[in-house]
């Protein structure tokens, strides 16, 4: 079987600022993934490239899904963003055939709650995540943070977990199980500052409503830039949580590939 990617074409493509984007590609019938993984996509080489520039990209979609959707950055100079912001439908994407990750439901051990750290374009893989039927089965309470810039920038989030209620498949399996906690870190909003800061203050659990970190009853996720993965994940172990991975469940895991 080749390792080569395969061509995919592109379904519908949406815009929310001018660093954001989402878009959604087709499906190939044999491509399998766990809800969280990540996956290599790229766009054909152009004329002066030996190769495609092939990037990590979680797949935002969730895995029963018939199409892919992945949510993306604006880079103007990155060489891949600064030409896959300017796809439209029916126009060609390659993906990977290989589909990895952490954050996943296996990689955790079970518990009571859990919580779905984002920043930015972090909130992908579990916008893949709260849309899988196996989350709600396996906890009593999912708690998904969002922390952007900007107010426009929570916009993929809002739209996504608003919609969840008419979901033919977890609509009626959310409940009040789901809450979705958003902040800003550049403009007034009901909950400023960055997710460490929120955690170290305790804002955030006050706001959720439930107790500090605690590893026999909850289980974290965490997905963001490189910093915000490794701030926060120091603060969680400090709660008592153990890193866990696919070949050895714990308390939480971290995107190891993740960049934006």
């Amino acid at each position: 079987m080749s390792n080569a990617p395969t061509e995919e074409t592109v379904i519908d493509v949406e815009h929310y600022t001018d660093r954001l984007f989402s878009f959604n590609i087709s499906r190939p019938k044999s491509f399998r993934f766990r809800s969280g993984e990540f996956i290599m996509i790229g766009l054909p080489a152009l004329p002066d490239q030996k190769r495609p520039v092939m990037r990590a990209y979680s797949v935002a979609s969730p895995s029963w899904d018939e199409s892919l959707e992945f949510f993306s950055i604006k880079v103007p100079d990155g060489p891949l963003t600064s030409r896959l912001q300017k796809i439209k439908k029916g126009d060609t994407v390659l993906l990977g055939r290989k589909p990895v990750g952490t954050l996943v439901l296996d990689a955790l051990l079970p518990g009571k709650r859990l919580y779905m750290f984002s920043t930015g374009t972090g909130i992908a893989p579990f916008a893949s995540l709260i849309r899988d039927p196996e989350t709600y089965e396996r906890y009593d309470q999912i708690i998904l943070t969002h922390t952007c810039r900007q107010k426009a920038e929570l916009s993929y989030g809002l739209r996504l977990v608003e919609s969840l209620k008419d979901d033919p498949l977890v609509g009626e399996m959310i409940g009040d199980k789901l809450l979705h906690l958003t902040s800003l870190t550049r403009e007034d909003y009901p909950l400023k500052g960055r997710i460490t800061s929120l955690i170290e203050s305790g804002d955030l659990f006050t706001n959720a409503g439930v107790p500090p970190l605690n590893p026999e009853e909850d289980r974290v996720m965490i997905c963001g830039s490189k910093d915000m993965i490794d701030d926060t994940a120091k603060l969680v172990a400090g709660f008592g949580l153990k890193e866990g991975s696919n070949s050895q469940p714990a308390e939480f895991v971290v995107e190891k590939s993740f960049v934006g």
